[in-house]
């Protein structure tokens, strides 16, 4: 398995709140991370750092765990709800990060599967045989404007509360986090992203890069170049994970 994590302050921003990376345990089980952090005073960037040091933390000591996509469920399931728990209590003790809180989307990719935990609005996209797909869903305001036939989604493009979460890590004791597994195959690649990225570029423009032949390497340079290009206005974050013939990823 193949990957690239790439993070971008954008052109307007002073400070780089998203975190992320991508963890390997053995070639061909790894975890991907993106979050996008929320908050004052750069609370935003405790938040996500939190959350990213602890799920590194956890794969490193306890990935063995893993054998099947229940497991990588539950074992999703349990480390989220820990920090959750650690970033509230962050909050509660230091004044200065009262109401912080991060996105968080995570995928758990094995050579056969792929398990997928969100909260927030950063993204997943699946490239497949049959095309690019969104497989999470944005947990925004107007995101649920839309589900209610409130608006088009062309009319979300430029919501003014666009940015106006429902859910969130490090927010509120009842956490809701929503749990996809997906078939991972051979030639597929995963798109990881904070919305610095998503309300940038198109998810056209998004599938032409990762059909082209450029490297994993050159694909995230394009797709944080073209966000910039767009007006850069957001920290932008990417991963990407290209699945491979068993003896050839690393």
């Amino acid at each position: 398995m193949n990957a690239v994590f790439q993070t971008d302050r954008g052109r307007v921003r002073v400070h780089n709140e998203d975190h992320g990376g991508v963890f390997y345990h053995g070639d061909h089980f790894c975890l991907a991370v993106v979050a996008d952090g929320m908050g004052g005073h750069n609370a935003g960037d405790i938040a996500s750092r939190m959350t990213v040091e602890a799920m590194e933390h956890a794969w490193n000591t306890s990935a063995s765990t893993i054998k099947s996509s229940d497991d990588a469920v539950e074992w999703l399931k349990s480390i989220i709800l820990v920090i959750n728990k650690d970033i509230l209590n962050h909050a509660n003790e230091h004044s200065e990060c009262s109401g912080m809180g991060t996105t968080l989307v995570a995928a758990l990719c094995t050579e056969k599967f792929c398990t997928i935990a969100s909260v927030g609005d950063s993204r997943c996209y699946l490239q497949s045989e049959n095309g690019f797909t969104q497989i999470t869903e944005d947990h925004s305001l107007v995101n649920e404007l839309v589900k209610s036939g409130e608006i088009t989604r062309e009319e979300a493009e430029n919501h003014p509360k666009k940015n106006v979460l429902t859910r969130a890590l490090g927010t509120d004791e009842k956490l809701i986090v929503d749990y996809r597994t997906i078939m991972f195959e051979e030639e597929d690649y995963l798109l990881l992203c904070s919305d610095g990225l998503s309300n940038k570029v198109t998810t056209a423009h998004m599938e032409q890069v990762l059909q082209s032949a450029d490297s994993l390497s050159l694909k995230a340079d394009i797709l944080v170049q073209m966000a910039n290009e767009n007006g850069g206005e957001d920290n932008i974050t990417v991963v990407i994970l290209e699945q491979c013939a068993g003896s050839e990823s690393g």
